[in-house]
């Protein structure tokens, strides 16, 4: 289980999860018939645009398939190997032009 102190983004495919985390944001759904408030799609708008970051990070690390496919090597190394990429991202990530 999650600290709470850890705050969870989502996207509307998670709309359950606050009942298991209440220290979650997920987007305001559109109630058929209906459209959100000006204010709903400001608060959507910026959860939308702190997501973006995590999932190019996500987009990136899927490059070295290790997140996109099925991993097949020793499962006792997949931390050591993950970490590893991570480290490689974060590399290239600081010293980028």
């Amino acid at each position: 289980m999650l600290a709470a102190t850890i705050k969870l983004l989502g996207d509307k495919g998670y709309q359950g999860i606050a009942k298991l985390h209440g220290n979650s944001q997920t987007p305001v759904k559109k109630v058929k018939g209906a459209d959100l408030s000006p204010i709903q799609r400001q608060v959507n708008r910026s959860l939308a645009t702190q997501r973006i970051v995590i999932e190019h990070v996500h987009r990136s690390l899927k490059i070295f398939r290790i997140l996109s496919e099925r991993y097949r090597n020793r499962r006792r190394r997949f931390g050591l190997r993950f970490n590893l990429i991570a480290g490689i991202y974060n590399y290239e990530l600081n010293h980028s032009a």
